[in-house]
């Protein structure tokens, strides 16, 4: 692995909700606390963000949802990074998330789930303390 001195941030808005206000505030904070940040738009694949995510070699994956599919959505990226090799890879989620639904996420490989009224510093914070620099590897293609 060639020494990073910052992380790769790849945001993404999975399924059909086309509201991207929120995730676009995320993404310009994290460019500007200094990480490297890939925001995909809206409207992407589960398999979308799992191949954009091991292209451009990121280290957390934060994904936004309004729409209530957050279950699977959110469960299908985990599963696609692992099946692919890139397990390794922090994945959180944000959104209109219910309460009850978080430790359902957490269970599937959801490392925290960031609801309306998280602050970035929170959320940067959070980063700091939790997300390593993925392994770098060799994947398998889907």
């Amino acid at each position: 692995m060639s020494p990073r001195t910052r992380l790769r941030v790849l945001v993404a808005k999975p399924g059909l909700d086309g509201h991207d206000r929120g995730v676009k505030v995320i993404a310009r904070g994290f460019r500007d606390a200094g990480y490297e940040v890939v925001y995909t738009g809206v409207h992407q694949t589960p398999e979308q963000i799992v191949n954009a995510a091991i292209q451009e070699d990121v280290d957390l994956v934060g994904l936004s949802c309004l729409s209530g599919a957050h279950m699977f959505l959110f469960s299908e990226v985990v599963r696609q990074l692992r099946e692919r090799g890139a397990g390794d890879i922090t994945v959180v989620g944000g959104g209109i998330i219910p309460e009850e639904d978080i430790p359902r996420l957490k269970e599937v490989g959801i490392k925290e789930v960031f609801l309306p009224g998280t602050s970035l510093d929170e959320i940067w914070k959070w980063t700091e303390d939790n997300v390593r620099p993925a392994h770098r590897r060799e994947v398998t293609e889907p």
